[in-house]
């Protein structure tokens, strides 16, 4: 299996762009500045929200079930995946809020502390 792209850059962290494509049964290279869909550009913590978004055809508690979280923790991720593809989220939480869902989670139990850093660097970058 080969590896995924990578979407941004390992020293200064900026989205990386696609400028190059090559056939694997002749070898003929394309080469120019290429744009992706949103989907492609997703990070992979994102794109296995997505994932599991379509494989259980949006039911979100069966999602919760699967990744053996909360509620309110699927339901943070999916709002941060709208944000993510630049689409406005239903509920319009603000920041504050959801921020301290996220630490109320963690005290808790509910999220371990890699997936609330996680969730809260993401409110950051809104």
């Amino acid at each position: 299996m080969k590896p995924l792209m990578p979407h941004e850059c390992p020293v200064c962290h900026t989205r990386l762009e696609v400028t190059g494509l090559v056939c694997p049964s002749c070898q003929t290279r394309v080469e120019g500045r290429f744009s992706v869909n949103e989907f492609a550009a997703l990070p992979p913590e994102q794109l296995e929200i997505l994932r599991l978004f379509v494989k259980t055809r949006g039911n979100l508690k069966e999602m919760e079930r699967i990744l053996g979280v909360s509620y309110p923790t699927v339901r943070a991720r999916f709002e941060t995946l709208l944000r993510v593809l630049g689409y406005e989220s239903d509920g319009g939480a603000d920041v504050a809020a959801e921020r301290a869902l996220v630490l109320e989670q963690l005290e808790k139990g509910e999220i371990s502390a890699d997936e609330a850093a996680e969730l809260l660097r993401a409110l950051k970058k809104r």
